[in-house]
Protein backbone atom coordinates (compact mmCIF):
# COMPACT_ATOMS: atom_id res chain seq x y z
CA UNK A 1 0.00 0.00 0.00
CA UNK A 2 2.78 2.43 0.98
CA UNK A 3 4.72 1.70 -2.21
CA UNK A 4 1.55 2.31 -4.25
CA UNK A 5 1.01 5.66 -2.57
CA UNK A 6 4.60 6.68 -3.23
CA UNK A 7 4.33 5.69 -6.87
CA UNK A 8 1.07 7.62 -7.15
CA UNK A 9 2.73 10.72 -5.76
CA UNK A 10 5.69 10.68 -8.13
CA UNK A 11 3.83 12.08 -11.16
CA UNK A 12 2.48 14.92 -9.00
CA UNK A 13 5.97 15.69 -7.74
CA UNK A 14 7.40 15.75 -11.24
CA UNK A 15 4.52 17.90 -12.44
CA UNK A 16 5.13 20.35 -9.61
CA UNK A 17 8.85 20.59 -10.37
CA UNK A 18 8.13 21.12 -14.07
CA UNK A 19 5.61 23.87 -13.28
CA UNK A 20 8.10 25.53 -10.93
CA UNK A 21 10.79 25.43 -13.61
CA UNK A 22 8.42 26.99 -16.15
CA UNK A 23 7.56 29.79 -13.73
CA UNK A 24 11.25 30.46 -13.23
CA UNK A 25 11.85 30.61 -16.98
CA UNK A 26 8.88 32.96 -17.38
CA UNK A 27 10.18 35.23 -14.63
CA UNK A 28 13.59 35.39 -16.27
CA UNK A 29 12.01 36.15 -19.64
CA UNK A 30 10.07 39.04 -18.09
CA UNK A 31 13.15 40.58 -16.47
CA UNK A 32 14.93 43.50 -18.13
CA UNK A 33 18.14 42.81 -20.06
CA UNK A 34 21.22 43.04 -17.91
CA UNK A 35 23.58 45.95 -18.50
CA UNK A 36 26.18 47.97 -16.62
CA UNK A 37 24.45 51.30 -16.23
CA UNK A 38 26.22 54.55 -15.31
CA UNK A 39 24.62 57.11 -13.01
CA UNK A 40 23.36 60.18 -14.88
CA UNK A 41 22.13 61.83 -11.66
CA UNK A 42 24.57 62.28 -8.78
CA UNK A 43 21.91 62.37 -6.06
CA UNK A 44 23.05 65.78 -4.84
CA UNK A 45 22.40 68.45 -7.49
CA UNK A 46 21.50 68.90 -11.16
CA UNK A 47 25.05 68.75 -12.51
CA UNK A 48 24.86 67.30 -16.04
CA UNK A 49 21.26 68.46 -16.52
CA UNK A 50 19.66 71.63 -17.89
CA UNK A 51 16.24 73.15 -17.28
CA UNK A 52 14.16 74.27 -20.25
CA UNK A 53 11.22 76.43 -19.19
CA UNK A 54 10.22 77.28 -15.65
CA UNK A 55 12.70 76.54 -12.81
CA UNK A 56 10.55 73.87 -11.24
CA UNK A 57 13.28 71.27 -10.73
CA UNK A 58 15.29 70.68 -7.56
CA UNK A 59 16.99 67.90 -5.61
CA UNK A 60 15.52 66.80 -2.29
CA UNK A 61 16.75 63.85 -0.22
CA UNK A 62 18.57 62.23 -3.12
CA UNK A 63 15.75 62.59 -5.64
CA UNK A 64 15.00 64.95 -8.51
CA UNK A 65 11.73 66.68 -7.72
CA UNK A 66 9.68 68.32 -10.45
CA UNK A 67 6.92 70.43 -8.93
CA UNK A 68 5.10 73.39 -10.40
CA UNK A 69 2.67 75.78 -8.67
CA UNK A 70 -0.79 77.24 -8.99
CA UNK A 71 0.16 78.89 -12.29
CA UNK A 72 0.30 75.37 -13.73
CA UNK A 73 3.14 76.03 -16.16
CA UNK A 74 5.20 73.28 -17.71
CA UNK A 75 8.92 72.61 -17.64
CA UNK A 76 11.49 70.14 -18.98
CA UNK A 77 14.72 68.79 -17.53
CA UNK A 78 17.25 67.39 -20.02
CA UNK A 79 20.62 65.70 -19.75
CA UNK A 80 23.39 67.79 -21.26
CA UNK A 81 24.58 64.71 -23.11
CA UNK A 82 22.69 63.31 -26.14
CA UNK A 83 21.97 59.60 -26.52
CA UNK A 84 21.01 57.43 -29.49
CA UNK A 85 20.87 53.71 -28.71
CA UNK A 86 20.52 53.69 -24.95
CA UNK A 87 19.12 51.91 -21.92
CA UNK A 88 17.70 54.29 -19.31
CA UNK A 89 16.67 53.09 -15.88
CA UNK A 90 15.49 54.72 -12.68
CA UNK A 91 12.70 55.04 -10.17
CA UNK A 92 9.75 57.42 -10.14
CA UNK A 93 7.07 58.27 -7.61
CA UNK A 94 3.91 60.33 -7.65
CA UNK A 95 0.52 60.64 -6.02
CA UNK A 96 -2.70 61.98 -7.45
CA UNK A 97 -3.03 63.14 -11.02
CA UNK A 98 0.13 64.06 -12.89
CA UNK A 99 1.24 64.21 -16.52
CA UNK A 100 4.94 63.46 -16.89
CA UNK A 101 7.24 61.27 -18.92
CA UNK A 102 10.70 60.28 -20.09
CA UNK A 103 11.85 61.53 -23.48
CA UNK A 104 14.43 60.08 -25.87
CA UNK A 105 15.65 60.66 -29.42
CA UNK A 106 14.82 63.32 -32.01
CA UNK A 107 12.05 63.80 -33.02
CA UNK A 108 11.15 63.43 -29.37
CA UNK A 109 9.54 60.16 -28.28
CA UNK A 110 7.84 60.11 -24.88
CA UNK A 111 7.17 57.30 -22.46
CA UNK A 112 4.18 58.51 -20.48
CA UNK A 113 4.11 58.63 -16.69
CA UNK A 114 0.71 59.45 -15.22
CA UNK A 115 -2.51 60.68 -16.76
CA UNK A 116 -2.83 61.64 -20.41
CA UNK A 117 -4.32 65.13 -20.87
CA UNK A 118 -5.93 63.95 -24.09
CA UNK A 119 -7.42 60.66 -22.92
CA UNK A 120 -8.01 61.58 -19.27
CA UNK A 121 -6.74 58.19 -18.12
CA UNK A 122 -3.52 56.83 -16.71
CA UNK A 123 -1.25 55.81 -19.59
CA UNK A 124 1.92 55.09 -17.63
CA UNK A 125 4.56 53.29 -19.74
CA UNK A 126 2.67 53.85 -23.01
CA UNK A 127 4.43 55.66 -25.85
CA UNK A 128 3.15 59.10 -26.83
CA UNK A 129 3.74 60.12 -30.44
CA UNK A 130 1.20 62.92 -30.65
CA UNK A 131 -1.35 60.15 -30.08
CA UNK A 132 -1.18 56.86 -28.22
CA UNK A 133 -0.98 54.13 -30.90
CA UNK A 134 -2.74 50.94 -29.82
CA UNK A 135 0.38 48.86 -30.41
CA UNK A 136 2.42 51.25 -28.25
CA UNK A 137 0.19 51.10 -25.17
CA UNK A 138 0.93 49.37 -21.87
CA UNK A 139 -2.29 47.70 -20.66
CA UNK A 140 -0.45 45.60 -18.04
CA UNK A 141 1.12 48.63 -16.36
CA UNK A 142 -1.92 49.51 -14.25
CA UNK A 143 -1.68 46.24 -12.33
CA UNK A 144 2.05 46.75 -11.67
CA UNK A 145 2.04 50.45 -10.81
CA UNK A 146 2.39 51.18 -7.08
CA UNK A 147 0.64 54.47 -6.35
CA UNK A 148 2.55 56.72 -3.97
CA UNK A 149 5.53 54.35 -3.91
CA UNK A 150 8.76 54.10 -5.86
CA UNK A 151 8.39 52.28 -9.18
CA UNK A 152 11.34 51.11 -11.27
CA UNK A 153 11.19 51.83 -14.98
CA UNK A 154 13.56 50.80 -17.75
CA UNK A 155 13.50 52.08 -21.31
CA UNK A 156 15.61 50.49 -24.04
CA UNK A 157 15.96 52.37 -27.33
CA UNK A 158 17.75 50.19 -29.86
CA UNK A 159 17.58 50.99 -33.54
CA UNK A 160 13.91 51.39 -34.41
CA UNK A 161 12.63 49.40 -31.42
CA UNK A 162 11.67 50.91 -28.05
CA UNK A 163 10.85 48.69 -25.07
CA UNK A 164 9.69 49.52 -21.54
CA UNK A 165 9.72 47.48 -18.34
CA UNK A 166 7.89 48.45 -15.15
CA UNK A 167 8.93 46.90 -11.85
CA UNK A 168 10.74 44.09 -13.66
CA UNK A 169 8.13 43.17 -16.28
CA UNK A 170 7.96 44.18 -19.92
CA UNK A 171 4.83 46.24 -20.45
CA UNK A 172 5.17 47.92 -23.85
CA UNK A 173 7.13 47.89 -27.10
CA UNK A 174 6.96 50.22 -30.06
CA UNK A 175 8.68 50.03 -33.43
CA UNK A 176 9.17 53.08 -35.65
CA UNK A 177 12.02 54.38 -37.80
CA UNK A 178 10.85 57.99 -37.34
CA UNK A 179 12.87 58.61 -34.16
CA UNK A 180 16.36 58.36 -35.61
CA UNK A 181 18.58 61.07 -34.18
CA UNK A 182 20.44 61.19 -30.85
CA UNK A 183 19.04 63.63 -28.29
CA UNK A 184 19.20 64.36 -24.56
CA UNK A 185 17.13 62.29 -22.14
CA UNK A 186 14.26 64.42 -20.87
CA UNK A 187 11.92 64.53 -17.86
CA UNK A 188 8.62 66.39 -18.05
CA UNK A 189 6.29 68.57 -16.02
CA UNK A 190 3.19 69.05 -18.16
CA UNK A 191 1.43 72.41 -18.22
CA UNK A 192 -2.21 73.00 -17.26
CA UNK A 193 -2.24 71.04 -14.02
CA UNK A 194 -0.59 71.41 -10.63
CA UNK A 195 1.62 68.38 -10.11
CA UNK A 196 4.65 66.83 -8.45
CA UNK A 197 6.81 63.95 -9.68
CA UNK A 198 10.04 62.50 -8.27
CA UNK A 199 12.88 60.57 -9.90
CA UNK A 200 15.89 58.85 -8.34
CA UNK A 201 18.68 56.39 -9.14
CA UNK A 202 18.71 57.49 -12.79
CA UNK A 203 21.21 55.50 -14.85
CA UNK A 204 21.97 54.98 -18.53
CA UNK A 205 24.15 52.97 -20.88
CA UNK A 206 24.81 54.03 -24.46
CA UNK A 207 26.40 52.20 -27.37
CA UNK A 208 29.24 54.53 -28.37
CA UNK A 209 30.37 52.77 -31.54
CA UNK A 210 29.00 55.36 -33.94
CA UNK A 211 27.22 58.70 -34.05
CA UNK A 212 25.58 58.01 -37.40
CA UNK A 213 22.69 55.92 -38.56
CA UNK A 214 23.71 52.61 -40.09
CA UNK A 215 20.83 51.24 -42.17
CA UNK A 216 17.92 51.14 -39.73
CA UNK A 217 20.13 50.81 -36.63
CA UNK A 218 21.12 53.92 -34.73
CA UNK A 219 23.99 53.86 -32.28
CA UNK A 220 25.93 56.50 -30.44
Amino acid sequence: MTRGLLNARRPFGLTFLFALAMLTVTAVAESPPTADLTAIFNGTDLTGWKVVGEPYWKVVAGAIVGENDSEKKGSMLYTEKPYGDVIVEGEFRFTGEIDSGIMVRKPELQVQIGTSRKLQKDMTCSFYTGTYPEEARAPKAAALLKSGEWNRIRLAAKGDTFTVWLNGQQVSQYTSDKYREPAPIGLQIHANLEMKVEFRDLRAKADRKSTRLNSSHLVI
